[in-house]
């Protein structure tokens, strides 16, 4: 197993752990001018410390060499419904990867930004929290009050975000390269003659989809097309969201598509459906995620693949390391997506 940045995953070390005896506690006391059960309750992730001297504490524990155990800690894992099948199997990929470490992986379902991701947090952090996993989650949401990271941080629990980071915090990030993703769906549709493509764009706001927005404005820009931004249709990730966007784009005669989900994808079929075109002879359509119910539909699916095995390799690193108290880097870690070619994408029909 190699990471996605090309490094060798952790390997559980022995003998490098400081013992937390009596000795070891009053040491790190002594480093962060605290008492010994202040230690005591930030190496437990314990509230009623002050984030100052969590931080104190913390720092002690890095210069005295101590890191905490992995084995018998849960990770909570944060991820939308798992309706969608992308975000199952990549929460499946990343618990396969946290598993032989000894690290247990709880999966809970919830709706970025609302009451019920905090409330999972909070019943959770009692029972020996040692990570956090934010997939997709309120990570995504640019102007949400992220009050759910703040209470993670005040209690001293490291965590992950996969797909877009919170602003303001120095948290590693694992995300798939969006506007690469963009660029390769475009490139695609341009090779095969089309000028007139269309995006599918997600939500305003939903950092992964603004991120798509602006790589793919940019690969249209730098493709000569004026006026790019009258080819972008926001919607909802989902099939009823694709088919209304992809209504609007046919109706400019577009003869590329590009979605920023699959199940958007699906959605175009629909429209070119009703529209009385046929996929991919009248117009040809680029998904996203290579979600595994590819299978089941027709024409098969062309779409750019979401990395999700280098992305569950890089978090498990990170967070083997996090719990273990060593230091990981911060800046976020772009994973290279892949066009993958199916049977929804064919040469622009002639013009006429």
């Amino acid at each position: 197993m190699t990471t996605g940045n090309g490094g060798e995953p952790p390997k559980r070390r022995r003998g490098t752990r400081a013992p937390v005896g009596t000795t070891t506690l009053a040491q790190i006391a002594q480093a962060a001018d605290v008492s010994e059960a202040t230690v005591s309750r930030v190496i437990n992730r314990k509230y009623g410390v002050a984030p100052a001297t969590r931080q104190a504490v913390e720092e002690a524990l890095k210069q005295v060499g101590y890191e905490r155990p992995l084995d018998n800690r849960l990770v909570v894992m944060l991820t939308p419904n798992l309706k969608n099948p992308i975000f199952a199997l990549q929460a499946e990929r990343i618990e396969n990867e946290l598993n032989p470490y000894g690290l247990t992986t709880i999966i809970c379902p919830v709706y970025p930004g609302t009451p019920r991701e905090r409330d999972y947090v909070e019943s959770l952090i009692d029972a020996g929290v040692a990570a956090i996993v934010f997939l997709s989650s309120s990570n995504t949401l640019r102007d949400e009050d992220h009050r759910v990271v703040q209470f993670v941080e005040s209690r001293g629990i490291p965590y992950v975000s996969i797909n877009g980071g919170f602003p303001d915090t120095e948290a590693p990030v694992v995300s798939t390269d969006d506007w690469r993703a963009a660029e390769l769906a475009v490139g695609h549709l341009r090779d095969l003659g089309h000028r007139r493509i269309g995006l599918l764009a997600g939500p305003t706001g939903n950092l992964p989809a603004d991120r798509r927005v602006e790589g793919f404005l940019h690969a249209l820009q730098r493709h000569g097309t004026d006026n790019p931004e009258r080819f972008v249709v926001r919607q909802h990730f989902n099939v009823e969201g694709g088919r209304q966007a992809a209504g609007a784009l046919l109706a400019q005669g577009v003869t590329g598509i590009v979605a920023s989900s699959d199940e958007m994808a699906f959605g175009a079929y629909r429209a070119a459906g009703r529209a009385g075109l046929s996929v991919p002879k009248d117009v040809s359509v680029v998904g996203y995620d290579d979600s595994p119910v590819l299978d089941f539909i027709g024409p098969p699916l062309t779409t750019v693949r979401q990395p999700i095995e280098r992305i569950a390799e890089n978090v498990a690193r990170i967070v083997t390391s996090l719990i273990s108290n060593r230091t990981v880097g911060t800046e976020e870690i772009l994973v290279e997506p892949e066009l993958r070619l199916r049977g929804s994408t064919a040469p622009a029909p002639a013009v006429t």
